[in-house]
């Protein structure tokens, strides 16, 4: 964890070390992942997106897992590199997809430790994988504020390969 928590700070800090003349936005999302949202915009083309919140809250916290449930809602970091461009040759309207990764944190109730012990036994269980999002986003004119809807999925690589997961949100953000 903080070896990712290095590597998000140096990718910020070398974003804004190239581009100070740049936006950052900040906002909410609501969906999955439901959290705090951090964008940095490099010459209105890419972008680099942070968001930090709870997973597994919308689709459904009680889902099979390994040998085992999840119950419960967990913590998630995602950072996705974007491509960004305007639709229809409008720039209050932008379409944007990405590529990133993914770090959860939720507790796992494997299904060996319902023979052996009470039912609410469970394991704080780390996972890590890929992700891809894709989005539209609408900058109110006249304004600092813009609205956003993407979708998007998540692939586990560990503890589970291959475990997919959608991710879909909405949410609003204030432009710096």
């Amino acid at each position: 964890m903080k070896k990712l928590a290095l590597v998000l700070t140096l990718t910020l800090c070398f974003g804004f070390a190239q581009a100070q003349d740049d936006n950052w936005a900040v906002g909410f999302k609501l969906g999955e992942p439901t959290g705090v949202n951090i964008r940095k915009y490099f010459n209105n083309i890419h972008a680099i997106d942070v968001s930090i919140g709870t997973y597994g809250g919308v689709f459904s916290n009680d889902r099979d897992y390994r040998s085992g449930r999840y119950k419960t809602t967990g913590l998630a970091i995602q950072v996705h590199y974007l491509w960004t461009t305007p639709l229809f040759n409008s720039e209050a309207v932008r379409v944007y997809y990405g590529l990133g990764g993914q770090v959860n944190s939720r507790n796992y109730y494997p299904d060996n430790k319902r023979l052996i012990a009470a039912p609410g036994d469970r394991e704080k269980t780390i996972s890590l994988g890929g992700s891809a999002i894709g989005g539209l986003e609408y900058f109110i004119p006249d304004n600092r504020i813009s609205v956003f809807l993407e979708g998007g999925t998540y692939i586990e690589l560990l503890p589970r390969p291959f475990y997919l997961s959608p991710n879909l949100s909405a949410g609003i953000r204030f432009n710096l």
